[in-house]
């Protein structure tokens, strides 16, 4: 076979596995996919493609699957039409009668039947020698919203598959729907102060940050960092958007005195009390930064001795304990995992204090399913409780500050972020390791934010595992985001389109946009935003095509605008009205300069003392700063957003001045969009921001304490005086909301 065929049989066989043949970016450039990423790509999806015939034969298999299986292994629908399944049979079984059971999600149950020879045929295949065909047959039922169960037998064979009906729109409160708007506060949970928390902050701080923002700023919700459970161990493993778990929350967010177990444990007690507790206490409000560390290892000692006094109760079958079991089997395998996963870390480390991370751990302990790791669950059977019992208090607190922000007649409450990335050391790898794919990195290709690409560093999802999956652990990461919210916010959105991967032994450089199922992800999405009457804001900053926040409004999610990012062909700043009504509108986010930071260039002096930066490009990132400050300065003076007697020029204000960040965030507040969300750090107007990309133990990410405690947000003058600002302009421009 000539070399011109075989990239031909490369470029169909890159299609069908959804390898894109190139891209555009940001700077109008088009970028061929070059053979070699596409045929890494291939290898690590499991095709052989690097010759003719290994491709073939992978090809030929893949197809055989498809054809050979009586029903998909999931449909996806839209709700109110027809339902319809796709049926292949071998051509010599048209004399067979296909016998259906349909299992509603809501227990109903239909069964009919009816003869391959009269159903419709939409599609034929000769293979080995044998002719398949594809059927059309219609369902004899309209099923409602939701997961069903379609099971089919044709004499011998037998098959199921997932049915899933969904709205054609993500959920909308009906004052949002009819043109209305709501605003809140960004904050980091983890970096609010207070004068009773133990170095953290904690879902009892939330209550009060819940009070301050709908008493005080009369505002519609508070937007929270990722809560994921992370190994809370500095520098690497404290990102919430690299977390060891998707599906469930960091337990150093527990306020360890508010627990029903530390009201009835006098031990507890007593430790709380001792001079080398309350100083540790102590030491750990005042330090400047989050020490992780030191706040888990306090909280785990506590919560340890809160589980042996829960275990009375256990054993005692109370209603308390009957709660824990009902949370338990609520949860299912996904939390037993999880659970082993965190008793297998803390038990082999002890055991060996070199081993980090599960490919470290022995083989047989290398996944949730194995012989070893079963018995290990029921030799340990306390140690796999422990975790348990930890979430179920997790989900306790949670649920009563969302309940709290709808006691306050917040219109959405908690605003909650569901990260990208996973650890590929954490436990989401070690259980759910076929729907990653192997040999490949997730990131982002070249532009003005990182001239060389992206690479962060973890294995891209494997789309067609979650498809043979029914879609049921994508499912459960949206439904346990959103529990206990009236938001979630999806970072980096574009994942359910398309993502970069990049082949292992290339740089970012060299990778390849791989498409997704995307619209079955849309659809599953919109159907748990229904259910769990969530708002979905989908973070589709950097590198988008037109067409994926199309399909985003299409399906009622919301985009996420950023003032530094909003500008029109020319490079100008766009105006208040040229904004869409259907998304979140900031002014930064934790990876970029607050707006004191931006306007003193914090952030580029954070990347110099950091080591990566140099010289020539620091001052020319300065004077790219100062042509940027100098456009904001055009756009508000000519909206009469700042007086005509202040200096118009840039180099007049060295300092972010007051009239100038009011003037900057009454300009977000003037958009039509539908949300407003003022971080906290611009509201109190510091200048460092929370992360720096492209570093970890340079720069104190994930770790910066908020400016004032919670108590001072109340009582200090400075904090009011901000607070009147910002209620200003919340209620000035119609943005309070009721609930429904």
């Amino acid at each position: 076979m000539s070399p011109a065929s075989f990239e031909q049989q490369l470029d169909r066989a890159a299609a069908l596995c959804g390898i894109e043949p190139g891209f555009w970016d940001i700077w109008g450039r088009y970028h061929s996919t070059p053979a070699s990423a596409k045929q890494a790509i291939l290898g690590a999806l499991g095709i052989a493609a690097a010759d003719s015939a290994g491709l073939e034969r992978s090809l030929a298999a893949r197809t055989r699957r498809e054809w050979e299986r009586l029903l998909p292994p999931a449909v996806v629908a839209r709700e109110g039409e027809a339902a319809e399944l796709a049926l292949s049979v071998p051509a010599d079984a048209l004399g067979e009668t296909a016998r259906f059971h349909i299992e509603r999600e809501d227990g109903g149950a239909l069964e009919f039947e009816t003869s391959l020879w009269n159903l419709p045929q939409e599609a034929s295949l000769e293979m080995d020698g044998r002719t398949w065909l594809r059927k059309r047959v219609a369902l004899p039922v309209q099923l409602p919203l939701g997961y069903h169960e379609i099971a089919v037998t044709v004499g011998g064979a037998g098959a199921r598959t997932r049915y899933i009906v969904t709205p054609e729109r993500a959920w909308s409160p009906p004052h949002l729907g009819r043109g209305g708007r709501a605003a809140g506060i960004a904050v980091s949970l983890y970096g609010v102060r207070s004068a009773r928390n133990w170095g953290c902050g904690d879902f009892n701080d939330l209550l009060a940050i819940v009070d301050w923002v709908a008493e005080e700023l009369e505002a519609s919700f508070v937007a929270l960092n990722p809560l994921h459970a992370i190994h809370n161990r500095r520098p690497f493993n404290t990102s919430p958007y690299l977390p060891n778990c998707t599906f469930y929350q960091n337990f150093i967010y527990l306020d360890i005195e508010s627990m029903d177990d530390f009201a009835r444990s006098r031990r507890a007690q007593s430790l709380r009390a001792t001079p080398q507790v309350a100083g540790e206490i102590e030491a750990l409000r005042r330090a400047p930064f989050v020490e992780y560390e030191r706040v888990a290892a306090l909280k785990s000692r506590f919560l340890k001795l809160l589980f042996v006094q829960f275990l009375r109760e256990w054993r005692a079958g109370t209603a308390r304990s009957r709660e824990f079991r009902e949370f338990a089997e609520r949860e299912g395998k996904l939390l037993e995992d999880f659970a082993t996963y965190c008793a297998l870390d803390e038990h082999l480390h002890r055991r060996d204090p070199d081993v980090w991370m599960w490919p470290q751990w022995p083989e047989e302990y290398r996944g949730p399913d194995s012989e070893a790791t079963g018995e290990f669950r029921r030799r340990h059977w306390r140690a796999v409780m422990f975790p348990k019992y930890v979430q179920w208090q997790i989900d306790i607190q949670l649920r009563r500050a969302q309940q709290r922000a709808r006691d306050r007649h917040m219109a959405i409450g908690l605003y909650h972020d569901l990260a990208l990335a996973t650890d590929r050391f954490g436990s989401d790898l070690w259980a759910h390791r076929p729907f990653y794919v192997s040999g490949c990195r997730v990131g982002s290709p070249p532009d003005d934010f990182a001239p060389r690409g992206q690479d962060w560093g973890f294995p891209p999802p494997n789309a067609e595992r979650h498809r043979e999956n029914g879609y049921r652990l994508f499912a459960d990461s949206i439904r346990k985001n959103c529990r206990h919210g009236g938001a979630l916010r999806m970072d980096h959105v574009m994942r359910l389109f398309r993502l970069y991967w990049i082949p292992d032994g290339c740089d970012a450089t060299e990778g390849a946009y791989v498409r997704e199922l995307s619209e079955d992800f849309l659809r599953i999405l919109a159907l748990e935003s229904v259910r769990n009457r969530v708002v979905v804001i989908g973070e589709d900053l950097g590198t988008v095509e037109p067409e994926v926040r199309q399909t985003l409004a299409r399906f009622g999610i919301l985009s996420y605008r950023l003032f530094y990012f909003e500008k029109d062909e020319r490079g100008a700043f766009r105006r208040y009205a040229d904004y869409p009504r259907q998304a979140l509108v900031s002014s930064t986010t934790h990876d970029l300069p607050t707006l004191a930071g931006f306007w003193t260039g914090a952030d580029i002096d954070a990347r110099r003392a950091a080591g990566i930066l140099d010289d020539e490009g620091y001052r020319a990132q300065f004077a790219a700063r100062a042509v940027e400050k100098q456009k904001m300065l055009d756009l508000l003076f000519g909206l009469d957003l700042l007086p005509p007697e202040m200096p118009q020029t840039a180099d007049a204000y060295p300092e972010l001045i007051g009239p100038l960040h009011h003037a900057i965030v009454g300009f977000l507040a003037l958009t039509p969009s539908q949300l407003l969300c003022i971080n906290e750090e611009d509201l109190t107007k510091e200048t460092a921001q929370q992360n720096l990309p492209g570093t970890t133990w340079q720069y104190p990410n994930w770790a910066r304490k908020m400016r004032f405690t919670v108590e001072q947000l109340r009582e200090d003058g400075d904090a009011r005086a901000y607070t009147a600002m910002l209620r200003n302009w919340i209620v000035g421009t119609g943005r309070k909301n009721q609930p429904e």
